[in-house]
């Protein structure tokens, strides 16, 4: 396969990723997006940028509109007002072409549980145009990194979550998209696994992809993100490195917890822990 081995703690093949040749152009450009649904504003005026090679953490409490961001950039949502590129498409007018270039992996997967593992994988290649030598290439070595070998011909309605999510991760990185769009996908993974795909993020980082990764456990986009972008109410409230975070919250060499805390007005827990405890 193309490019270098990815490097990780376990004792597998991890796939490997070609070089970006879009390096220049923003991952992901949202310029003034906003998005409603009846009289609920979900995303507001949003301005977003993810350059080629960085990883972009997307944090925020329930309801703050993380998911329905990912799927405006996507397309899956039409904005109401603004403007989103994938490394320089417009994917309102480039629809076809955008999706080409992206790889998706929601939080809960929902796959085509009457089909087989591989079945599975031979569609989405089919939908990618992917050559059958390719293909067979790709999902070889993935089943094998995950740890998936062995029981890619049981039907899928007899996998547990992690596994469910493993195909899912593999469908969305197979064809090698340049822009990656994770919804809290290392749930349900076991520790060997998330492991296993943390260290895929970071060499698909350090290859030029963009990715935007949304989790809700804080020490993991500590770990992994270049920038960290916090949202609530449809806005973002602020982004930086969680150095930079730090400094914007006033609170120097705090954890990454307690400054989403503070930016998202949430610091003072106490009366509701009172209240939760009586």
């Amino acid at each position: 396969m193309r490019g270098t081995t990815l490097e990780t703690q376990a004792s597998v093949d991890s796939p490997s990723v070609p070089k970006n040749p879009l390096n220049g152009v923003a991952g992901i450009s949202v310029v003034g997006v906003s998005k409603s649904f009846g009289t609920f504003k979900a995303v507001r005026e949003l301005n977003l940028r993810v350059e080629p090679g960085e990883i972009m953490g997307l944090l925020g409490p329930n309801g703050a509109g993380k998911s329905t961001t990912m799927k405006l950039i996507l397309g899956v949502v039409k904005p109401d007002s603004g403007t989103i590129r994938i490394f320089g498409k417009d994917v309102a007018r480039e629809a076809v072409e955008t999706k080409q270039l992206v790889g998706y992996v929601p939080e809960t997967a929902q796959l085509y549980e009457f089909l087989s593992g591989v079945e599975y994988l031979d569609f989405v290649a089919d939908m990618y145009g992917m050559a059958a030598a390719v293909r067979k290439r790709e999902i070889t070595q993935f089943l094998s990194a995950l740890e998936l070998a062995g029981h890619e011909n049981q039907m899928i309605s007899g996998y547990s979550q992690g596994m469910k999510q493993k195909i899912a991760i593999t469908a969305a990185l197979m064809h090698h998209p340049r822009l990656l769009i994770l919804d809290e996908s290392l749930n349900g993974l076991d520790p060997r696994s998330a492991r296993i795909v943390k260290d895929v993020i970071r060499s698909l980082g350090r290859e030029g992809y963009s990715i935007l990764f949304s989790t809700h456990v804080l020490e993991i986009a500590e770990a992994i993100c270049d920038r960290v972008a916090i949202m609530d109410q449809g806005k973002i409230l602020a982004s930086g490195t969680v150095p930079e975070l730090r400094a914007k919250a006033g609170l120097p060499g705090s954890s990454l917890e307690e400054v989403f805390l503070k930016i998202t007005g949430t610091s003072d827990l106490r009366d509701i822990v009172a209240e939760l405890s009586k």
